[in-house]
């Protein structure tokens, strides 16, 4: 803080991709993503991402994450006992940051020998696997009504769906995070998935309330 008052803001990276500016920067105490000129997320409110780990059950097994942000998420599925996570993320930076430890949680989540970072699309990563997972956990954009990259629709579409729900272990779980309540994808995937539930996470930020939801499908 300075002497001013004003919160000082320190970029600790910054690079151009192919899908825009990648912006990792520190506002005092709080580390900030912004993706293409649109905030991301920040380590302000993190219980959404919290919960979207929990979701995959108390007894994680192997997981895929498509996302990394700030690495709550698979901070908390090894806090959780997962035995193996890949996490796909599309911002090649982003990935070379947390190899590099440039927020702590960041370099925790890379040099955990239980971690694997991919640089990559989620879609095609799964399209292009035999591999198989307990749970797959979706959380690379704002979710199908605000997506900050527009090929991302494709991620909540019935084809890439059902191409998740297919590398799942027989009562593998398939969690998708959105920032709103979603009806098209929630009945996508009651089309698709022998189970679905609506997780509701309420959230504080900056004195307004929201409600994210958490899709959980079961194989």
């Amino acid at each position: 803080m300075s002497h001013h008052g004003r919160v000082e803001i320190v970029v600790l990276g910054r690079a151009d991709t192919p899908d825009g500016e990648v912006v990792l920067r520190r506002r005092g105490d709080i580390v900030e993503l912004v993706v293409n000129g649109v905030f991301a997320m920040d380590t302000v409110e993190v219980s959404s991402e919290l919960a979207l780990a929990d979701a995959a059950g108390t007894t994680p097994g192997r997981v895929l994450v498509g996302g990394l942000g700030l690495g709550f998420t698979a901070a908390r599925l090894l806090g959780n006992g997962a035995t193996g996570i890949d996490v796909v993320e599309r911002a090649g930076p982003l990935v070379e940051w947390a190899r590099a430890g440039v927020t702590e949680q960041l370099g925790r989540v890379a040099t955990d020998p239980a971690v694997t970072l991919h640089h990559g699309d989620v879609v095609g990563f799964v399209r292009g696997t035999d591999r198989v997972w307990d749970a797959i956990l979706l959380d690379v954009d704002n979710g199908p009504s605000f997506l900050i990259h527009a090929d991302n629709a494709e991620v909540y579409t019935a084809g890439c769906l059902a191409d998740c729900l297919d590398r799942l272990t027989p009562g593998g779980r398939l969690l998708v995070w959105c920032e709103t309540a979603s009806s098209p994808l929630e009945l996508t995937l009651r089309r698709l998935a022998g189970r679905v539930e609506v997780i509701d996470v309420p959230i504080a930020r900056e004195g307004r309330e929201f409600t994210y939801a958490l899709y959980r499908a079961v194989r």
